[in-house]
């Protein structure tokens, strides 16, 4: 598309003024001010500085080599530096048309494409999700569709926590309290009750904790019976988080739980103890970072002085394995922002122990849903709300909105509009705020149809469909998009300009969302995008226009359909062609 037409031309004069220049340093990006332009580079700037040349005659020199006349693109020269660049009409009616005909108009796919594994939502095997899985889960399956939809190959994983100590106090529970009745109708909820009573127990007679730690040992031992248990409860368990990742529309390539890397433990820390990287402390394997002002006053263990491994253990683990077995250039580890120690730990262990695996390990973390009253967000009795809880409450809010709004629709109609928007509004609450930051949970500003929420911009997209739906008949013989040339469109009022323009950003959107795995971006542009339509809708009449001008605002509505229902699903948003 445009953008990266130019931007590839930029780098072009660049590379022949400056043979060394690091390329990848040019970069051209859409101006925040419209009045200098549409998009701007001061990349030029910093180049020339690197190089003790003036910048304003650098970028002159660039100027003057760069060809614009077949892209309809005007070109000046500014302040200290800086290029900024004019989209001219001819150009926005040839990148329209080109987008007409393109499957995912706009969406530059990746010259070299990159493996990316995606680490995300990974529950606790016997206990139920709960709301503060929402963030990981809507968060990392959103840069999941992210990177496919530009071109990148990914490899998602839900890494469970299926094993651990909590487990001997589940089997103890399991062989001496289990309600086979209360299993059968509500297995997590049963096994959650179990573990709560054992536990309880243990902190009450020293003697029912030693029973709980010996039937551990059987189940690391393989015993039959205890092994059989285990697995009966990571059958049911994951049968339960199935069911939720579908209502989210979330799934994964791999489910490797913790326990698929026991048989590597051993040998991670063995060779990390030959390699000098862990040395035996008060009877423990720990990893010491004393080159590192942050770290060096958090050593990691990675083998307690019992002989138990643990949690730093099996993420060396996983990671050596990801990287034999899939051989990615990015690893993702989307976790709230309380982990980030750990991950700094394992991160800098990794790298000295596998110097020679080069690939990029990312902390995707996130902050903390709130409550009204600006703590952690739980029930009224300060329990944690349970996932299934939350979306069931969103679907029975959003249909007492629904049924308001449209009371003469057919039940079932209303209810699955009420699932997509209550789902929708759910998990674009949780992608709108910057994600580093902490938000307020509210029912009110999530399901409002007005604002920047869910249910507006599902409700946009439903709008801009209905000009087609109802008005098929007339626009079936004479509007294809794929069937659109560029003397047939054209574009002259503010409204179309900008709308247009911004159409072309969309690509440029999904790369900064994919560099810093900020999906805010994407909301907010979407966003921007439905305002800008409502302003065209407003001021350009479509099916009152004749000729090229009724054509072209039928492609703008098509494309702004389009780019929304893109958008939409990258967030992990269904859409609806009737609201």
């Amino acid at each position: 598309m445009l953008h990266s037409q130019l931007e590839s031309r930029l780098r072009e004069c660049v590379r022949d003024l400056l043979p060394d220049a690091d390329l990848s340093q040019v970069v051209l990006l859409p101006c925040r001010d419209t009045r200098f332009g549409d998009y701007q580079t001061s990349s030029l700037i910093a180049l020339a500085r690197q190089r003790k040349m003036n910048p304003r005659g650098l970028a002159s020199s660039v100027l003057e080599k760069l060809s614009l006349e077949r892209l309809h693109i005007k070109a000046e020269l500014a302040g200290p530096g800086f290029i900024n660049f004019h989209i001219l009409p001819q150009a926005i009616a040839k990148n329209i048309a080109l987008a007409c005909q393109s499957e995912t108009p706009f969406v530059r796919k990746a010259k070299a494409s990159q493996t990316i594994v995606l680490d995300f939502s990974s529950p606790n095997i016997a206990k139920p999700m709960h709301v503060g899985h929402i963030r990981s889960t809507v968060l990392g399956s959103c840069l999941s569709r992210l990177h496919r939809l530009i071109g990148n190959n990914v490899i998602s994983d839900n890494h469970i926590g299926d094993w651990g100590t909590q487990f001997g106090k589940l089997l103890l529970g399991w062989k001496n309290h289990l309600d086979k009745v209360a299993l059968e109708s509500d297995p997590i909820g049963e096994m959650e009750r179990l573990y709560k009573l054992v536990n309880a127990a243990t902190e009450a007679d020293e003697t029912v904790l030693e029973q709980a730690r010996a039937e551990l040992v059987k189940l690391q031992s393989g015993d039959p019976e205890n092994f059989e248990i285990w697995q009966q409860m990571v059958k049911l368990s994951q049968s339960q988080f199935d069911s939720l990742y579908s209502r989210l529309g979330v799934a994964f390539d791999y489910t490797l739980g913790e326990s698929f890397y026991n048989d590597r433990l051993k040998g991670v820390v063995d060779d990390l103890v030959a390699k000098e990287i862990a040395r035996e402390s008060e009877g423990a394997y720990v990893v010491f970072f004393d080159d590192s002002p942050e770290l060096a006053p958090h050593p990691a263990i990675v083998q307690k002085r019992d002989g138990a491994f643990n949690y730093a253990t099996t993420d060396l683990a996983t990671l050596e394995y990801r990287t034999q077995n899939w051989k990615p250039d990015q690893i993702l580890y989307v976790t709230d922002g309380r982990q980030q120690l750990h991950f700094k730990q394992i991160f800098t262990t990794f790298n000295r122990w596998k110097p020679k695996i080069k690939v990029k390990l990312i902390h995707v973390w996130f902050g903390t849903i709130l409550g009204n009253d600006g703590k952690p967000f739980k029930t009224r009795s300060g329990e944690v709300i349970k996932l299934a809880d939350l979306l069931n409450e969103a679907e029975e809010r959003a249909l007492a909105v629904v049924s308001e709004k449209n009371p003469d629709l057919p039940e079932e109609t209303r209810r699955n509009i009420a699932r997509v928007v209550g789902i929708g509004a759910v998990k674009y609450a949780d992608l709108l705020p910057s994600r580093q930051s902490d938000y307020q949970f509210s029912w009110d500003k999530m399901l409002a149809f007005n604002g920047n929420t869910a249910p507006y911009l599902l409700y946009a997209y439903a709008r801009i469909r209905s000009i087609f739906r109802k008005n098929h008949d007339e626009f079936s013989s004479s509007f294809k998009p794929e069937s659109i040339e560029e003397k047939d469109l054209t574009f002259s009022t503010p409204q179309e300009l900008s709308l247009s323009k911004h159409l072309f950003s969309f690509g440029i959107t999904l790369e900064q969302v994919a560099e810093d795995s900020r999906p805010n971006i994407l909301c907010n542009y979407l966003y921007d995008l439905a305002g800008l339509f409502a302003s065209f809708y407003e001021n350009c009449p479509v099916l009152k226009a004749l000729g090229a001008e009724k054509t072209s605002r039928l492609a703008l509505c098509h494309l702004t359909a389009k780019v929304l229902q893109m958008g939409l699903h990258t967030l992990g948003l269904e859409t609806l062609e009737e609201m």
